[in-house]
């Protein structure tokens, strides 16, 4: 299917489809309103977010319920699904004050680094750009302090297995944008076989998971591995060939459509655009997924971030002011939620 950020299957466990509007006893608050598309959030030291909106290139801080903008990125071509994508605090900012963000430009999909009030210098550049589509746009710090890139086949389903193309794959990458100590080869690519990676989330013991945009049949949730090949475009779903490695969950796109990823207090969380709900996800201490419950269906419209914040609550974004949803007064919007 081209244009979508949007009976479950599970390739590891069997979801059942009943949907949970909320956690019982969950308080809801809005804590920033009227965004143009929000696409990524993280959080810096003072617990004060940064936030892009994918449209207007602008990063903005939201702080005590008010959003005021701090940056505003030079060289963004918002068309389709591209744009100013995925955000990422450097895990020494105390120290650095780097701040990181994936974008498209006219020419292709890059990443750039800044200090607030600086101009942003690209550090990776020549990710495929999608004409209007597949462009990725995940961006976050590992535990181990590298920085992790999911990005998009670009509409070219062949880049995701060209191990010479940054396209269809998972980046690993120092903050200078160099590869990574120990990454599988010489380059970037820490993983390939991807569709369109947009969120990545990595569990108390370390183990990553990134989610991915699926074609017409089956959205994924998978585990990985360095080095692993997830099989697009052979495989949508299991494909249970031993050259390729099998998604732990994997959903109907009308189910799920999903994009952020965050892990919070024992789950992994995933937003559904299509899907218009929240994913909670219960992570075993062996790594591997229990039944997953669907949360917010509907209440709130597409869902596109997530992400745990300092004050032990989560933190998910609204996104139906990008042209396929049907905002809302108040939209776009930024919810924080104790459930």
């Amino acid at each position: 299917m081209g244009l979508r950020e949007g009976l479950l299957i599970g390739t590891a466990v069997v979801v059942s489809l009943s949907l949970t509007p909320a956690v019982a006893g969950a308080v809801e608050r809005d804590v920033a309103t009227n965004l143009a598309v929000p696409w990524d959030l993280g959080f810096l030291p003072d617990r004060s977010a940064l936030v892009t909106e994918r449209g207007s290139a602008r990063v903005l801080s939201v702080q005590n319920g008010a959003a005021r903008e701090v940056a505003r990125i030079p060289g963004v071509s918002a068309q389709g699904e591209g744009g100013l994508l995925g955000i990422a605090i450097s895990p020494d900012y105390a120290t650095d004050r780097y701040v990181f963000v994936y974008y498209t430009s006219t020419s292709d999909n890059r990443i750039a680094r800044f200090r607030i009030g600086e101009v942003p210098q690209p550090i990776v550049t020549g990710i495929p750009r999608g004409q209007q589509i597949h462009n990725g746009g995940g961006l976050s710090f590992g535990p181990d302090g590298m920085l992790y890139a999911g990005t998009g086949d670009a509409g070219n389903t062949a880049n995701a297995q060209n191990p010479n193309s940054l396209g269809g794959k998972i980046l690993r990458m120092t903050k200078e944008g160099r590869p990574a100590p120990n990454n599988p080869t010489s380059s970037l690519v820490y993983s390939l076989g991807h569709r369109n990676v947009q969120g990545l989330a990595w569990d108390g013991q370390g183990r990553m998971f990134a989610s991915e945009l699926g074609q017409n049949r089956l959205d994924e949730l998978n585990r990985i591995q360095p080095g692993g090949n997830y099989g697009w475009p052979t495989c949508e779903g299991a494909c249970n060939n031993p050259r390729f490695v099998d998604p732990l969950l994997t959903w109907s796109t009308a189910q799920a459509s999903p994009s952020g990823l965050a892990f919070h207090q024992g789950h992994l969380y995933m937003a559904a655009l299509r899907g218009q709900r929240l994913w909670k996800i219960p992570v075993t201490a062996t790594g591997g997924v229990g039944q997953p419950q669907a949360l917010f269906n509907g209440t709130y419209g597409r869902l596109r971030a997530a992400a745990s914040a300092p004050d032990g609550t989560l933190w998910f974004s609204t996104s139906n002011r990008d042209g396929r949803g049907t905002p809302r007064a108040g939209d776009d919007r930024i919810v924080s939620t104790t459930g």
